[in-house]
């Protein structure tokens, strides 16, 4: 079986549709896990924003309509935390479980590389959404 787009956008999907939920469903073991927050509103307003992207990816793997710039959301989108999970983590200003996190990232990239171009979908520039 050969890695399409469409599953790694279903798994992407969905592991930032729950990753997303957590802190807004229950706060207290997020913060237990991930550690004190200064700013809950603005841990709200990234899971927000996980769960639209992880939203948009899920719909797009189930309907088998990935198209480049939706694995380029999901390439860049994993890649962006990465970058904030190690500079952060790293620099001890957010818990070593971030570190976690970025390897997750990674191994999705990871995933949408080893897919290629298998099952992507073109955007037919004639429809209207």
């Amino acid at each position: 079986m050969r890695l399409s787009v469409s599953t790694v956008a279903l798994l992407q999907g969905l592991f930032w549709l729950l990753t997303g939920v957590w802190p807004l469903v229950h706060l207290p073991s997020f913060i237990w896990v991930t550690g004190p927050k200064e700013d809950v509103w603005l841990l709200y307003t990234v899971s927000v924003l996980i769960i639209s992207i992880g939203a948009v990816l899920t719909a797009a793997g189930l309907r088998k309509t990935v198209t480049a710039e939706i694995k380029w959301l999901g390439v860049l989108g994993a890649a962006g935390l990465i970058g904030i999970d190690l500079r952060y983590a790293l620099a001890d200003v957010i818990r070593d479980v971030y570190l976690l996190d970025a390897v997750v990232e990674a191994g999705i990239i990871l995933l949408w590389l080893l897919a290629g171009g298998r099952g992507l979908r073109s955007v037919n520039r004639e429809r209207s959404l």
